[in-house]
């Protein structure tokens, strides 16, 4: 998921895909807990997807400018 994307979302519909990833983080790591998980890099995506959730988030509650990577 892309920072623009992230942006262009409702307060509502962010806190909804934040709930999803995070059902998705608790399952992949039962996958790997008994052995059945085959995409491991999905792992580290997610994170990073519930990390860029929670920045837009936050920015969006303090009224902080959006920046823009270079």
């Amino acid at each position: 998921m892309k920072a623009e994307d992230v942006r262009a979302l409702s307060p509502d519909q962010l806190a909804d895909e934040l709930l999803k990833l995070k059902k998705e983080q608790f399952n992949l790591r039962f996958q790997k807990a008994t052995g059945q998980l085959e995409n491991t890099a999905r792992s580290k995506q997610i994170r990073r997807d519930i990390a860029r959730i929670k920045t837009v988030q936050t920015d969006k509650r303090t009224g902080s400018p959006v920046q823009k990577a270079k």
